[in-house]
């Protein structure tokens, strides 16, 4: 809206019920905006923790098994590891206060439903911890063994903690363990709530997702520095281990999600309808490929014939309902989602065509370094899993709109009446604006010193000069 409505809004209204309705319109934005910023930031980490402590694993594995390049390099990504698990720590310490502070109206009435699982992601973040430090001062100090073995209950908590916090999510999309009397939650049964329909597809999808953002954007740093001209077996070992982690996990995720497309249609049909641009509920439905929505129906798209249909109902003729089975202002935005979803679904397609392909070389015992094209490939699927990370979770939540809690709560009425809202989102977005960069400069700072050979030998065995390692082909 231009200043000068705003203005004569003002004059007109000062007092009045359309001003107050612009107020709260923008309060609501910007808990929007800030939620959005956190957990799309912390996301990111959160991938870090769950799936890095496997990859550092399979390396120190390996490591301890003779070949002391993957020990350095497992110390290194320790490190790496303890950096970006405290700067994590940070940004879901301020989610935690966030759920509360910018979403009463989902707290208030639902703390008692969706509260076991925030407790038990408690008590895996500080198992995490624990044994994450274990880990980090046990080089130089503990038993080879002994060592390695700290990481798994890292590796458990990790996993655990972000199955605890996507049965959250996932009850916020299809809501159980309670009976609603005149407004209120009764007959709560928190592990009913935990253990919701939307869970068994939801939490593997985001492991694999996980794993994929991990797994591709260690190996395009290496990537990276190969392209650069440093050909030596470090640099072979972060491109090829981290890439076969993402790679098998990149051909399982399509199975995942279309097991997680079902489930949507089955029980969240408005958001498939928004996610396809489909205006009428619709036997033998078209899955239409591209286009534009413009209120009324996509535009500029390719149909295929029946396909929806298919995916959906396991069904040509199967029925798929449209977004005319609600109103109006039930509607999720369609054009948000469905971009955000083709952005997905393109990369994770790409990323899967980038997976075969390097599985295939692999396994014909190719040199990746030969194929620079490849590897520039590689270095540009690490972001690639990211945006397709941040554009899933967008589908995710903002084609359950209106509701914060599923056909029971919009999300207009959970937001807090507090009037601190926009300098809150402020501040947040300086502090995740410093915390970027600080985590930047350290991990660049850490980076320079490995490439000047300050790194620590092989804890096991004798210590052997950086500049001795022997040159290699990816």
């Amino acid at each position: 809206m231009p200043v000068g409505s705003v203005l004569d809004l003002v004059v007109a209204f000062p007092s009045g019920p359309l001003l107050a309705q612009a107020a709260s319109a923008s309060d609501l934005l910007a808990a929007r905006n800030q939620m959005a910023l956190s957990l799309g930031w912390h996301i990111v980490l959160a991938s870090f923790g769950v799936a890095f402590p496997t990859i550092i694993f399979a390396m120190h594995v390996r490591g301890i098994r003779g070949d002391d390049d993957a020990l350095v390099l497992a110390r290194r990504w320790s490190k790496v590891a303890g950096v970006l698990f405290a700067v994590g720590a940070v940004s879901g310490t301020i989610l935690s206060f966030e759920m509360g502070m910018l979403w009463p109206g989902l707290m208030g009435p639902f703390g008692d439903v969706i509260g076991l699982p925030f407790a038990l992601e408690g008590v895996a973040f500080f198992l995490e911890a624990i044994f994450l430090g274990i880990y980090l001062y046990g080089w130089d100090r503990l038993p080879p063994r002994v060592h390695v073995a700290a990481l798994v209950p890292v590796m458990v908590a990790g996993v655990a903690g972000t199955f605890f916090i996507l049965s959250v999510n996932s009850w916020m999309n299809t809501p159980t363990g309670f009976t609603m009397v005149d407004g209120v939650p009764t007959d709560v049964d928190p592990l009913a709530a935990m253990l919701n329909p939307a869970l068994l597809t939801s939490f593997p999808h985001m492991l694999l997702a996980a794993y994929m953002v991990v797994g591709f954007s260690v190996a395009g740093v290496y990537a990276t520095g190969w392209l650069r001209g440093r050909h030596d077996r470090l640099h072979h070992l972060g491109i090829v281990v981290p890439l076969l982690f993402a790679a098998v996990v990149s051909l399982a995720q399509p199975l995942v999600g279309h097991m997680a497309g079902q489930r949507i249609a089955d029980e969240q049909p408005i958001k498939l309808a928004a996610i396809e641009g489909l205006p009428e509920t619709t036997e033998g439905a078209a899955l239409t490929i591209g286009g534009v929505w413009d209120g009324t129906e996509v535009r500029g798209g390719v149909e295929v014939p029946n396909l929806l249909s298919l995916l959906a109902t396991n069904s040509l003729d199967g029925e798929v309902v449209g977004l005319d089975a609600v109103p109006v202002d039930e509607q999720p935005p369609v054009n948000v989602v469905r971009f955000s979803f083709m952005a997905m679904v393109g990369i994770g397609t790409a990323l899967a065509l980038l997976s075969t392909l390097v599985l295939v070389l692999l396994g014909r015992r190719r040199r990746l370094g030969d194929h620079r094209w490849l590897l520039g490939a590689v270095v540009v699927s690490g972001p690639a899993a990211v945006v397709a990370l941040e554009t899933g979770w967008i589908t995710t939540e903002v084609g359950r709109q209106p509701w914060i809690v599923q056909g029971l709560v919009r999300t207009e009425d959970a937001v807090t009446t507090a009037s601190w809202i926009w300098l809150s989102y402020g501040i947040l977005a300086s502090v995740y604006g410093l915390m970027t960069l600080a985590t930047v400069l350290v991990l660049r700072s850490m980076s320079r010193r490995w490439r000047r050979g300050e790194s620590p030998s092989a804890p096991y065995g004798p210590a052997e000069p950086l500049g001795s390692r022997e040159q290699v082909g990816a």
